[in-house]
């Protein structure tokens, strides 16, 4: 399977936040060949153990399965679905989607709206509050409540579409595709003799609070996390400040949520590996995993890597395939060159 047919099946595969059995499913059957052991701990994070020849520390990589969506919170007289968000969902891009309910059985909608012909000049001129939009599936009040719920949670639907060059555009690749970089990671390490032990985490509800990160730390407690998360892509209306390229490689972020030693040791490994990096910024909260990983316990040295992808939280995220690969390949680079390392020195300030 190559990456572009990883992305496509774990992105079209449903996974909410607080909702992502199918999708643990999935990458729990992708993960187990490059492994030595696959699990899942109590709240739903996927835990991906390779032991190290020596066993000389840990190392926890993390990426989160959990994709923002709706869910089902009225049934009107007439059949209409009302809904409200889960995770950070713009409203703005809602209006004419096809849907999926997630009920007894999938449940195919659309969300409508009122003709141009029918609006006044002042309604075609605002933005419709997700309070005012509804699903239609053609079913009346009676059909629907049979195989639809209060509580039912709603995907998009959305199939991965292939662009020019390896670019492609589709839903959740928020943080799927930092998954697939941690198969490509495991992937890779199965050509080396790396010491220490590597944890790869997929991990749930991080856009609810980041909420798997905290538990999954707590259980496994490394000497070093790395996030792995997408970045916000460059485009036209966008400073060249806080966006980072598609194609260049995947960022590096700096920051007090990072761990000097780590930044560096990934800016050095990527150069000697010659993988193309870009740097970020980010001065608090970095929004990733990272942010609970740091502060777990007694503290964890951390890093993040960013994949840069445009449109986020809409169902077009668009990236390169290339700066996922390139991404879970400096991520085995790394935890090679840790062989090399006393981690006890490497870590001091």
């Amino acid at each position: 399977m190559n990456t572009k047919e990883l992305i496509q099946i774990l992105t079209e595969t449903p996974g909410v936040s607080g909702y992502e059995e199918e999708v643990s499913r999935v990458i729990e059957n992708q993960l187990k060949d490059y492994c030595d052991e696959v699990r899942k701990d109590s709240l739903g994070n996927v835990i991906a153990f390779k032991k190290g020849s020596k066993g000389t520390g840990k190392v926890m990589l993390a990426a989160h399965m959990d994709e923002i969506g709706l869910m089902v919170k009225e049934i009107d007289k007439n059949g209409f679905i009302k809904f409200t968000n889960i995770g950070g969902v713009d409203q703005r891009t809602l209006l004419c989607q096809e849907v999926i309910i997630h009920g007894k059985e999938k449940v195919y909608g659309i969300i409508g709206v009122k003709p141009p012909h029918l609006t006044t000049e002042e309604e075609r001129g605002k933005a419709l509050s997700i309070e005012s939009l509804m699903i239609d599936t053609g079913y009346s009040k009676e059909e629907v409540e049979n195989l639809v719920s209060i509580g039912d949670v709603v995907t998009v639907k959305r199939q991965l579409i292939t662009l020019q060059n390896d670019w492609v555009a589709g839903k959740a690749l928020d943080d799927r595709v930092g998954v697939a970089a941690l198969q490509i990671c495991l992937k890779e390490l199965q050509n080396y003799n790396h010491h220490v032990d590597v944890y790869c985490v997929a991990t749930v509800q991080e856009e609810v609070g980041t909420r798997g990160a905290i538990t999954s730390t707590f259980g496994i407690e490394p000497d070093i996390g790395i996030a792995v998360d997408v970045g916000f892509g460059k485009t036209p209306e966008l400073s060249q400040y806080g966006t980072i390229e598609i194609g260049k490689g995947p960022a590096l972020t700096t920051g007090p949520n990072i761990h000097p030693a780590i930044f560096n040791s990934l800016k050095e490994t990527a150069k000697n590996a010659f993988i193309g990096y870009q740097v970020e910024i980010a001065t608090g909260h970095t929004g990733t995993d990272a942010w609970p990983m740091q502060v777990t316990k007694s503290g964890v040295a951390t890093g993040v890597l960013s994949i840069p992808l445009r449109y986020m939280h809409t169902s077009v995220e668009t990236l390169s395939l290339s700066d996922v690969e390139k991404t879970g390949k400096l991520m085995a680079q790394f935890i090679m060159s840790l062989n090399d390392k006393d981690m006890e020195e490497f870590l001091c300030y």
